[in-house]
């Protein structure tokens, strides 16, 4: 039997999105996955000079076994070799795919709940991009019909190859090669280990690196962990951990390990695109590619030679990155990161460190960290605390230094991505921004305390003064005030973004927008 690509994405609903094909674990059936993973390595045949091997992974959530079994069949209809590296990070199976130049395949839906799940593609060089995947989803593939049942599943599942462990010793050396194994001596970090697949990588490069590291909360179920909209049981989690027993951070990941959480010593979770800028900073870079919604302290810090804002999604950062590449100077640092806390390295990164003897004498060691130009959680947490050790401070040191921006985002849940996109339509079309948000956005605000005879400051509109639909549709208000809304790429959700100069503030106007987008559902 020959069917495109095209035609197993509409009967199935199973998309790409920012971060791969994702869709509900019912939708995800053995068939649907195999000719996704088909359809890969068809494309990389023609595509990319490779050997016939193809690299595969997998997160912690139920369904990920199953899909794994179904890439394994693909891989050998194909005629291809398939080396199962085991449930690991998302960027150790691409830095395993980039050392090999093979192409690899993650089994993981990150954050979202485990009712779904996905399937993240690299090429030989790195994460795919856009036109990566046309190219995927342009392909038909041959197939025996017969090996599926009429559910989709197939009917004699292969088992999986033995783990090969080579993908998870590399990254595990990656840290301790550039920083050093002195790194984060006389630190001790708390790693919320939930269900994320790095848990126990993050406890074993932390040690390496020579902290003192207290893991807890370790889940045998799956917990969804959104590092862009943090969960109240999370915050608060941190908060008495830290409370209770003294670390100067705390450590977390989403479901593949790929974004970040990192908390200060008081248990205050960073927001991702604030991490992001401090990450940067620390590591030197020159140049970074960042989406539009995250935190304008990027631009007002004057800390980077060169900023990209591109459309939210790896692939559209990967693609600023690389215009933001001198090829004529290879010494030009270029990275980028996303509001998630993603953290991604275009070049590769030489740097020069100060090491010590037995007896004292300093010596000045220089190291080149090699790019990683997909998602990693752990280089911009690392990063981070090597400058606090170094220069014997705390996070909240790091983060006083900032200009004062401050980003906060939520989303409707389980709100359908045309109806989204309708609701944009409307307010673009008929210019609605002011009108909608307008009261929220004013000085002073609608929600400013009563004068000395009790009465309110009469309702009046803030005035938009710049709009960007570079992804969905953002406002800046004369009050400095910020509103983004968009819909997910990935997800039946409308996500909204404000930015304030004020921490309150934003939770406020926040509050406030939320209160009006859940109006949209009826």
């Amino acid at each position: 039997m020959n069917v495109t690509m095209q035609e197993v994405m509409k009967e199935s609903g199973v998309a790409f999105g920012t971060s791969g094909a994702r869709g509900l674990v019912t939708a995800m059936t053995d068939r649907v996955c195999y000719v996704y993973a088909r359809s890969f390595i068809k494309y990389c045949e023609t595509s990319y000079k490779c050997e016939h091997t193809i690299a595969i992974a997998g997160d912690l959530r139920p369904s990920t076994e199953r899909i794994l079994k179904a890439l394994v069949k693909a891989g050998v209809d194909s005629a291809w070799k398939v080396v199962y590296c085991g449930r690991i990070p998302s960027p150790a199976i691409a830095l395993y795919g980039i050392d090999k130049a093979l192409p690899t395949i993650m089994v993981t839906g990150s954050h979202i709940p485990a009712d779904r799940n996905g399937i993240k593609f690299n090429h030989p060089q790195g994460e795919i991009t856009k036109k990566d995947e046309q190219g995927i989803v342009s392909q038909s593939v041959d197939f025996d019909e017969s090996i599926f049942d009429g559910a989709g599943m197939l009917k004699s599942a292969p088992e999986l190859p033995p783990v090969e462990a080579e993908a998870e010793e590399n990254y595990l050396k990656r840290y301790p090669a550039f920083f050093g194994s002195k790194a984060l001596s006389g630190l001790t970090i708390g790693v919320y280990q939930h269900s994320a697949v790095g848990r126990d990588i993050v406890v074993r490069v932390l040690e390496s690196l020579g902290a003192t590291v207290k893991p807890f909360a370790r889940s045998d179920t799956f917990i969804p962990v959104d590092t862009e909209a943090i969960r109240k049981e999370d915050e608060e989690l941190a908060r008495d951990f830290a409370h209770k027993d003294f670390v100067d951070a705390i450590f977390s990941t989403d479901g593949d390990s790929d974004r970040p959480l990192l908390a200060d010593d008081t248990g205050m979770w960073l927001r991702g695109d604030v991490l992001g800028i401090l990450a940067a900073q620390a590591l030197g870079i020159q140049r970074i590619a960042t989406p539009v919604s995250c935190n304008t302290s990027l631009e007002k810090s004057g800390s980077f030679e060169k900023i990209c804002r591109t459309r939210i999604g790896s692939p559209y950062v990967i693609a600023g990155m690389e215009s933001l590449v001198d090829h004529n100077d290879s010494t030009i640092s270029v990275a980028g990161y996303e509001a998630n806390g993603g953290f991604l390295l275009q070049t590769d990164l030489t740097r020069e460190f100060a090491e010590r003897d037995s007896s004292g004498n300093e010596t000045r060691v220089t190291r080149t960290l090699p790019a990683l130009p997909t998602r990693d959680a752990l280089l911009p947490m690392l990063a981070v605390m090597v400058r606090v050790r170094e220069e014997r401070m705390c996070v909240v040191d790091l983060l006083k230094k900032l200009p004062k921006r401050f980003t906060l985002s939520d989303r409707l849940k389980e709100f359908p991505t045309e109806t989204s996109k309708a609701k944009l339509a409307e307010i673009r079309e008929q210019k609605l921004g002011k009108k909608l948000f307008g009261a929220l956005t004013a000085k002073p605000s609608r929600f400013a305390k009563p004068d000395a005879n009790g009465n309110m400051p009469a309702p009046f509109h803030g005035d938009i003064v710049s709009i960007d639909e570079t992804d969905g549709y953002r406002m800046e208000f004369d009050s400095g005030d910020i509103v983004h809304l968009r819909p997910s790429g990935n997800a039946p959700e409308f996500r909204c973004y404000v930015e304030t100069g004020d921490k309150e503030r934003s939770a406020e106007l926040l509050a406030g927008c939320m209160k009006i987008m859940e109006g949209w559902r009826k």
